[in-house]
Formats: C-alpha cells, sequence, structure tokens
C-alpha cells in the first residue's frame, strides 16, 4: 500500500495556468487484494496445549520462566480467529496490510495484527425517489434497484471511508446522469427513452455505476429500474398527452384501414362490372364510405327508393 503524492501539475491548474479536469489523479491509496499468511487454527490449539504444559512445569519447577510460556499463550490464543462462509478476513500489521484470508473456517494467523471481517455476499438496496428533469427538460421521478458485491477486500477497507454509503452516493449519482440523458417517452419511436427502452437503460446505468465504484473494490451485478414516472405537477399534463397521442395513433390506423377498405370496394365494383359510376358518383361514394368506417357512432343507413341520381 502507497499513497501518491499530487504532482505540482495536477489539480484545478496546471503549470501553464490553464483549467485541467479534477479526478482520481491526486493523492490515492495503490492497494489491491493478496493472500495474507494462514493455517488451520488447530495448530494454534495445539501449541495452547503445549503452552498449558509449559505453565504447569514452569509453576512447579522453574517460576523464573513462568512468564515465557504465558506470553506464547497470549499470543498465540489471539491469532486465532473463526469466519463464516460470504465472510473474508482483511489482516493489518501495525498499520499496514499483510493480506486476506479468503477461505472461511477456523485459522491462526499473525499475531499482533488487527483483524476485519468483510463480507462478499451480494448485496442489494433500492436508490431513493429522484427527482430530475428528463432529455426533454420534464421534470420525472425515478428509482433504481442496484445489486452489488465486494470484489476486492483491501480496496474496499482502504479505499475509501465506508464503501456502502459510497456505493449508495454513487449509485444515485448515476441513476441522475443516465436520466438526463434521455427523454421518459420518445414519440416517434425511433430512439431510447426511459419507459420504452427500460433494458438500454438499465444497461447504460450498470455500466456506469460500476466504473463510478470500481475505486472501492466493489462489482455491479445489475442495476434495474424499480420506480419511474411523471412528477405530480406535470403528471395530468403528460397524461392528457399521452391521450391525445393515443387518439391520433388511433384515428391515423383507422383512416388508413378505410381509405384501403374504398379502394377494395371500388375495385370489386369495377371488377365485376356490378354497376358504372361516373367520377361524381364515386367521390359521392368515397365520402360516404369513409363517414360510415370513420365515424364513432353506428351510422343510420338512408335507403333511397327512387334513382341513383335523385
Amino acid at each position: 500500500m502507497s499513497t501518491v503524492p499530487p504532482p505540482s501539475d495536477r489539480g484545478p491548474l496546471g503549470s501553464s495556468g490553464a483549467p485541467r479536469p479534477v479526478g482520481h489523479q491526486g493523492a490515492r491509496v495503490e492497494i489491491s487484494q493478496r493472500p495474507a499468511f494462514a493455517v488451520t487454527g488447530w495448530f494454534g490449539v495445539i501449541v495452547l496445549a503445549l503452552c498449558a504444559l509449559g505453565i504447569w512445569w514452569a509453576a512447579t519447577n522453574n517460576q523464573a520462566l513462568l512468564w515465557l510460556p504465558i506470553l506464547v499463550l497470549v499470543l498465540v490464543a489471539s491469532a486465532l480467529d473463526i469466519f463464516p462462509p460470504g465472510q473474508m478476513l482483511v489482516v493489518q500489521f501495525f498499520g499496514r496490510y499483510v493480506g486476506t484470508v479468503a477461505r472461511p473456517g477456523f485459522w491462526f494467523v499473525l499475531p499482533l495484527t488487527v483483524r476485519r471481517r468483510v463480507s462478499v455476499r451480494v448485496r442489494n438496496f433500492e436508490t431513493n425517489h429522484l427527482k430530475v428533469n428528463d432529455a426533454d427538460g420534464n421534470p420525472v421521478e425515478i428509482a433504481a434497484i442496484v445489486v452489488w458485491q465486494v470484489a476486492d477486500t483491501a480496496k474496499s477497507t482502504y479505499a475509501v471511508d465506508s464503501y456502502q454509503n459510497f456505493v449508495t452516493v454513487q449509485a444515485e449519482s448515476a441513476l441522475r446522469h443516465v436520466a438526463t440523458s434521455h427523454p421518459y417517452d420518445d414519440s416517434t419511436g425511433s430512439g431510447t427513452s426511459l419507459r420504452g427502452s427500460t433494458d438500454i437503460v438499465a444497461g447504460q446505468l450498470a455500466e456506469e455505476v460500476a466504473e463510478r465504484v470500481s475505486i472501492a473494490g466493489v462489482e455491479i451485478i445489475e442495476v434495474r429500474i424499480s420506480h419511474l414516472a411523471y412528477a405530480p405537477e406535470i403528471a395530468q399534463a403528460m397524461l392528457r398527452r399521452q391521450q391525445a397521442n393515443a387518439v391520433v395513433a388511433a384515428r391515423s390506423r383507422i383512416v388508413e384501414g378505410a381509405v384501403g377498405m374504398v379502394e377494395m370496394a371500388l375495385a370489386r365494383l369495377a371488377e365485376h362490372e356490378i354497376v358504372e359510376l361516373d367520377e361524381e358518383r364515386k367521390a359521392s361514394m368515397v365520402s360516404n364510405l369513409l363517414v360510415v368506417l370513420c365515424g364513432d357512432q353506428p351510422p343510420s343507413p338512408v335507403v333511397n327508393a327512387g334513382s341513383l341520381y335523385t
């Protein structure tokens, strides 16, 4: 583990006075997980039994040496540790990271070390319901479920103060950024949107969250949007707009079908020579058929008892 001091030309202003981006180029902890020295804990149990015999022998034969087996017993007892599956043991010796015990069970590690259990189980949490503006400037409420796991116990312990809080804050920050990059709904159907392209948006969100939390040794397994809605102040207006879009789309489909039916009717009449119609009668027939086919209410037929032209 080493701390890299920031060079003089790194920071908001470089050596030339020009502004420079601020990122992880400054002081940081360069560390990665590595195995620690550990043997089975039953070796320590054997040593403890020998120390107990040594204490009995020193107490009965030479009390001046009694401190030695007691000291060894205390050191060995402090070096024994037990941890269950789903956890790892991060070992620190006088402020220095010496490694991680990855296999669960009963272990004898280095004496005089500080040990910290880190859970590597899969976890998940739901972000707060965030109010952000989408790409069109409309305020929306959005939340996501993040599934994550600690992949590097050394980074999660020493690179950040609290990796749980770090993941939570960075996930919400990434969610805000992705939500502002897409519109809530795409009326054209050709682009991506928060409502219509859920899988694409979730993939982009997972990649951005993973990039942000990699410095903490955390691996993102999945990110899914759990809540998406317009903000209450514009929800009614947007609902009316959606209804209007639906009505327009339905009317367009009805008109398209009606025109096809009229075209088919005229073609069948001409093909079978049922009746000959001039251009004026054809226009009247087209008008009547379109009114019947495109109307909201059932038509009321009027029977013409006279000739076609009266």
